[in-house]
């Protein structure tokens, strides 16, 4: 019997260190990749250099895999039935995943089956943008471009109409969502297997810094186990009813009052399960992985009491190897993943984990790899 081919669409760093749990397992990897110097295209053997958006790459790249799954939600959807029209084993299939690539879509599902998620609708134009407003709990409103947004790409705070004509302009529908009163955002990630498998880890607090994951925490500290248990339990209902199959991370509100709302969606591995590759006994790409293989999942539970994950940013400070003996030196404990790209200011180069018992030093051992890594502090 030969291993199986798992075919990813996207060569970026998800793609990589999901290519990386795999070894391990033998698991034949291949990847479709807009460049050759893409993150995954730099470590995997098996690279199509193609555009994910043109049908008949996505058919040829599929030939010979045993299932097709994602770095990235951006797959057109009529392409991705296209192929499930054609036999292929595609995964999470196109009807679960295009919760995660139109928001309408996806409010509008999580409200069938009662998930709590803030106030909101799609809206026309700006003078619509008001009467959402006077709807909800007035200005200022969220917008998001129901589909292409990552990163704080595509979303708007405004706080008056005149503010609002800049996310109409892409020409694509706008859903309008009220400004939660939240003390936190936290992340809740499951995987859930074809034969219905699932597994949960531990709920996990995510620091957002100019809409970018800055840091998350393993598990998020503070929060009560019933509150846990409900963002476990929410995420597991969301993988079930929306046919999950893979990794679905969860982005949760936690709001002044002790509830518990969801912001976004995600069906692939994510930076908020990260802190998995050093801080569980599975990883979320080894998971993932298990489960679009339909093999049995791995155990989710955290091997130390503290993980804490940071993201490391480009800054001015372009050789970052030059760092690694100041780092390395400082904490033998620390763990570097860097994703093999060019520094660019704000752009997310890789990632340092750090765990134990004592949260504050966990917390400051990581914080201080990721901007000396960055060079925004030099001792």
């Amino acid at each position: 019997m030969t291993f199986p081919v798992v075919g990813m669409v996207g060569g970026g760093q998800l793609a990589r260190m999901t290519h990386e749990a795999g070894i391990p397992l033998g698991i034949r990897f291949r990847i479709l990749s807009d460049t050759a110097q893409d993150s995954a295209a730099q470590v995997v053997a098996d690279v199509t250099v193609g555009d994910y958006r043109d049908l008949d790459t996505l058919r040829a790249f599929a030939q010979g895999c045993d299932v097709i799954t994602f770095d990235h939600e951006h797959v057109p959807t009529e392409h991705l039935r296209a192929l499930e029209a054609d036999g292929i084993v595609v995964r999470p299939g196109s009807d679960a995943l295009v919760h995660a690539q139109d928001k309408g879509v996806m409010r509008t599902r999580l409200a069938e089956i009662g998930v709590p998620c803030p106030r909101n609708r799609i809206v026309a134009d700006p003078a619509d943008v008001t009467r959402f407003a006077g709807e909800t709990s007035g200005y200022p409103v969220v917008l998001k471009t129901v589909r292409g947004g990552y990163d704080g790409k595509g979303v708007w705070f405004v706080r008056a109409e005149q503010d609002a004509a800049d996310a109409f302009r892409a020409g694509v529908p706008v859903l309008a969502e009220e400004k939660v009163d939240f003390v936190r955002e936290l992340a809740a990630n499951v995987v859930r297997s074809p034969h219905g498998q699932a597994v949960a880890y531990p709920v996990v607090e995510s620091v957002q810094v100019d809409g970018v994951c800055d840091t998350v925490v393993a598990p998020a500290p503070g929060l009560p186990d019933e509150l846990s248990a409900q963002a476990q339990r929410l995420a597991l209902t969301v993988a079930r009813e929306l046919g999950v199959i893979g990794h679905l991370a969860v982005e949760l509100f936690e709001t002044a009052d002790g509830r518990i709302l969801v912001n976004e969606l995600a069906m692939r591995p994510h930076n908020s399960g990260h802190w998995t590759i050093d801080g569980a006994v599975t990883s979320q790409f080894a998971n993932h992985l298990r489960a679009v293989l339909d093999l049995p999942l791995g155990d989710p539970r955290p091997r130390a009491r503290w993980t804490v994950m940071a993201n490391v940013l480009g800054g001015d400070y372009p050789d970052m190897y030059a760092a690694y003996l100041h780092c390395m030196a400082r904490d033998p404990g620390v763990k570097i993943h860097m994703y093999g790209k060019d520094v660019k200011p704000g752009r997310k180069v890789g990632h340092v984990t750090t765990y134990g018992d004592d949260l504050p030093d966990v917390r400051e051992r990581a914080r201080h790899a990721a901007d000396y890594l960055r060079g925004t502090i030099d001792e």
